[in-house]
């Protein structure tokens, strides 16, 4: 068992312990913010025709040379389309077809004047404007073509990607599956919600907050409830959820303290314990183990240690299980607009609200209380910021790197 690995090493450790999980067709109403598990091939042209980009009429170019106001072109209307019907005549010269925009372009037409560029009257239309040949024209397949690979697999799917698929008729689509993620409390001092505070108590927050942000990650949690301070009674509930699930988060009893029964668990059900205690504050003391080719991540019991460690080591795992093309936490920087004097003799990770200005990034804390206990510095809280270790303080003016969330 290592000990006191930095953040970059844990994550290293734990990548190399993740393994991909299976895939599955879903409705295509269903797989918003899901990674494909297979190319998007087109399996037609889009547009599956020729169509008209406007209304108007078609005609052949050639007939519109030397048209102008003073001196229009007449072509015989011979037929009129609308999108969703199919032409049936042939355009020969000095014929023009009558035409709505998505309509399919008739056979011998090889431009579209405009409806505002005409007039119309008994049956003819007289041409203001000369034409080029594939004038206002597209053209079958220019958008996609049969056999095209147009969205490759690991990439997620937005609201872009449905559409695409869509229009291509696909009706399902093969994903990876949701992570099934396990969250179990442990403490003799908590409680849940609906039950009556007594002294000495305070209610569980951890498992709700872990389980909204394990929804936003489209993960799919299963809550387990509270244990308690008992080795027996933790040691069943991993070993009797660790068959159904792809990944267990405990939170509390993983530091130094009487009652900290983490790794006496892990050791009664021989799971292989890979590090203890990340070089990062808050959120110090993570437990990480392995069991059944499975992950358990222990985090801290403090809200917003654990929050913070959810971020930093859970977030990239889910990822990299569903072969997300960028599993690593993604960085930038910001202007710090606070000043925070403390120093951090070890690596600290500060509660931000990112925002921007005409000169770029900004960051601000979410809260003066940036303490591990102190869940209300989450609220507004969409970044990280990284405070190096060594760091004398930051002032109000400060270039800092950021993990958004």
């Amino acid at each position: 068992m290592k000990q006191m690995v930095n953040l970059e090493i844990a994550n290293e450790i734990l990548a190399q312990k993740i393994q991909s999980i299976e895939d599955e067709y879903v409705n295509l109403t269903d797989t918003h913010k899901r990674i494909l598990s297979k190319d998007i091939i087109s399996t037609i042209n889009q547009p599956p025709f020729n169509r008209s980009p406007l209304d108007g009429y078609a005609l052949i170019s050639e007939d519109s040379k030397g048209a102008s106001e003073e001196n229009p072109v007449v072509l015989e209307i011979v037929e009129e389309v609308c999108a969703g019907s199919y032409p049936t005549k042939e355009l020969k010269n000095n014929m023009a077809t009558r035409i709505m925009t998505g309509a399919p372009i008739p056979k011998g037409a090889d431009c579209v004047i405009r409806q505002e560029d005409t007039y119309e009257k008994d049956g003819k239309v007289y041409i203001y404007i000369e034409l080029n040949k594939f004038q206002n024209y597209c053209f079958e397949g220019e958008d996609l073509k049969k056999g095209q690979t147009v969205i490759k697999k690991d990439s997620e799917i937005n609201f872009g990607e449905v559409g695409i698929i869509a229009s291509l008729g696909m009706k399902q689509v093969s994903v990876y599956k949701k992570p099934k993620v396990a969250i179990l409390s442990t403490g003799d001092e908590l409680l849940d919600i609906g039950e009556k505070l007594i002294p000495g108590k305070i209610y569980n927050s951890n498992i709700y907050t872990l389980s909204a942000r394990l929804k936003e990650l489209n993960a799919e949690p299963i809550i387990l409830g509270i244990c308690g301070d008992d080795i027996e009674k933790t040691s069943r509930k991993i070993e009797n959820i660790i068959d159904e699930v792809d990944l267990v988060i405990t939170t509390g009893g993983v530091s130094v303290g009487k009652k900290d029964i983490i790794k006496d668990v892990m050791k009664k059900i021989n799971a292989d314990i890979l590090f203890w205690k990340v070089d990062i504050k808050p959120g110090t003391p993570v437990l990480c183990s392995y069991l059944k080719n499975k992950l358990i991540i222990s985090l801290s019991g403090n809200p917003a240690a654990s929050s913070i460690t959810f971020e930093l080591l859970v977030r990239p795992v889910l990822s990299q299980m569903v072969n997300k093309k960028d599993s690593k936490l993604k960085r930038t920087s910001a202007i710090f607009d606070n000043s925070y004097l403390k120093k951090s003799k070890k690596r600290r990770f500060l509660r931000g609200k990112l925002s921007y200005s005409q000169n770029g990034p900004v960051v601000k804390l979410t809260s003066s209380k940036q303490s591990s206990g102190v869940l209300s510095s989450t609220l507004k809280c969409n970044c990280l910021i990284d405070v190096p270790k060594g760091s004398t303080g930051l002032e109000k003016g400060d270039k800092v790197e950021i993990i958004p969330l």
